[in-house]
């Protein structure tokens, strides 16, 4: 039986490994840390139980269709609650809750600006078409070369695509309102570019945003890695845990085996075929000798990257009142905290920040009588200065603001504190520039112009994860190791 190695246990490798196992080959997954889930890992602390990374469950269809492949249902292991409302606003005035049911959206946008809710419509209705597109037809490819693309229904509908029409003046044509524009620009402003800077082909984000809801897998996000670790065992994938990869071994421009070190020992995989599920830029750089390596250290400073993040793990000896489980601080200027991140990087003056409390949805996850929060601000990456003082020192900051804006004491209740950022991205992941999120999602970053999932120079080396196709985000790192494994089997296959 043909041997595949997989490096990393992130949601990407997790599905690169059930899909090369399905398939029929020796799969075996290597993982530096103690637990699978990469970035996607999971803290627990006095009694407190934190998802460290991904927070947000969009894109429902997109893992019913992962189980779907294994001939499971996502109710085999786990069980999802849609949030009604799916988060709250905190402007600068007063808060607004969105709601899940799209008429009751619809009111409140006509109350905001009247003509809004039908300008919606027409808005909606284009985001669902890319939407249906892009899942159907742009994510799912390898991107190895134009061809793939030359599709009727692509080709017919590049216009409606808005390819080359960025999310500002896309939003900007439907909605005048200040409130409603920022709404609808925040899942690029987080998660990848500036807005002016994204294809206004991302709408469809808007579209998974608010018809296809924001939900919560019981147990937290790390059900959902579980889930699929239970799946792939289940499979046939070995997992190695505290296995830190140092080398892949090449024999004339082959992949032969993968070295790593466990418990101060060497021991060498074989494999007839290698998939990076960790770090590209780290994978390309430590793991390969110079004469393999496809992109040169230039290009990999050239690329623009999504965001960075300041994060803590607060647990509360107390309850809040009046909190969702997802709340969106965007009491100071969407523009100047855009700017820091992506036009002129720097440490933010007036953050944006965001906080998820999954007590409100989930009584397992914090002891009784106990609130769990995970504040998340978005920093540029590549910051260099990260120091615990700088960490305390901006925790005092959005804590004043998040208090004010709750109505609650909650400094006095801190029972439980952690932080995270750059230097543990980097510590923890070999992340490139300390980056959470992977590559920007801007024009000259899509498809055929992200760094390619197979290897140049190695031709039984493939690549998965947020630095490669389709993107950055939980969805598409599901969707990136259906598409590798494809790639592989037709190497093996040969």
């Amino acid at each position: 039986m043909k041997k595949v190695v997989i490096i990393g246990s992130g949601f990407a490798g997790l599905s690169a490994a059930a899909f090369m196992a399905k398939a029929g080959y020796d799969v075996v997954v290597l993982e530096k840390k103690l637990q699978p889930g990469g970035r996607a890992a999971q803290l627990k602390a006095n009694g407190f139980t934190f998802d460290m990374g991904p927070s947000w469950y969009w894109m429902p269809d997109v893992f019913e269709r992962f189980f779907n492949s294994f001939g499971k249902k996502i109710s085999d292991y786990y069980s999802l609650e849609r949030l009604d409302p799916s988060y709250r606003i905190y402007w600068e005035d007063a808060p607004m809750d969105i709601p899940a049911d799209y008429d009751e959206l619809k009111k409140l946008f006509e109350s905001i600006e009247t003509g809004s809710s039908k300008a919606l419509d027409q808005f909606m209705a284009e985001a669902e078409y890319k939407y249906r597109i892009g899942i159907n037809k742009l994510v799912h490819k390898p991107s190895r070369s134009i061809t793939e693309f030359i599709d009727w229904d692509i080709i017919k509908g590049i216009v409606k695509l808005d390819v080359f029409t960025s999310m500002k003046k896309h939003i900007a044509t439907y909605f005048k309102n200040e409130k409603i524009r920022q709404l609808l620009e925040f899942p690029v402003l987080f998660l990848g570019a500036l807005p002016k800077d994204t294809p206004a082909l991302y709408s469809l984000m808007n579209y998974a945003d608010i018809k296809l809801g924001t939900w919560y897998p019981q147990g937290g996000m790390y059900t959902v890695v579980k889930s699929m670790y239970e799946l792939a065992k289940e499979l046939g994938v070995q997992f190695c845990f505290e296995h830190n990869v140092t080398e892949v071994k090449i024999d004339n421009g082959k992949a032969t085996g993968v070295v790593a070190n466990h418990k101060n020992a060497n021991k060498i995989f074989d494999a007839d075929v290698v998939i990076g599920g960790a770090d590209y830029h780290f994978i390309e750089t430590k793991l390969l000798p110079a004469k393999y390596r496809t992109y040169s250290e230039a290009y990999w400073d050239k690329r623009i990257m999504a965001p960075s993040c300041l994060i803590y793990y607060v647990g509360l000896n107390k309850r809040i009142k009046n909190i969702r489980h997802h709340s969106l601080f965007f009491d100071v200027s969407f523009d100047i905290h855009g700017k820091e991140i992506y036009t002129d990087p720097k440490w933010p003056t007036k953050p944006l920040f965001y906080v998820s409390a999954t007590s409100v949805s989930d009584k397992t996850v914090a002891p009784e009588g106990c609130e769990n929060l995970f504040f998340l601000i978005p920093i540029a990456a590549g910051l260099t200065g990260d120091t615990e003082a700088l960490r305390d020192s901006y925790f005092n900051t959005i804590l004043k603001r998040f208090e004010e804006k709750v109505g609650e004491p909650v400094e006095n209740f801190i029972v439980y504190k952690q932080s995270y950022s750059v230097k543990n991205f980097v510590d923890d992941y070999n992340a490139y520039k300390g980056n959470a999120y992977g590559l920007a999602n801007t024009l000259l970053q899509t498809a055929i112009l992200k760094p390619g999932l197979s290897s140049k120079k190695v031709s039984n080396l493939f690549y998965t994860g947020q630095l490669t196709v389709p993107g950055p985000g939980v969805p598409p790192s599901l969707i990136s190791g259906e598409v590798v494994a494809k790639e592989a089997i037709k190497y093996l296959s040969k």
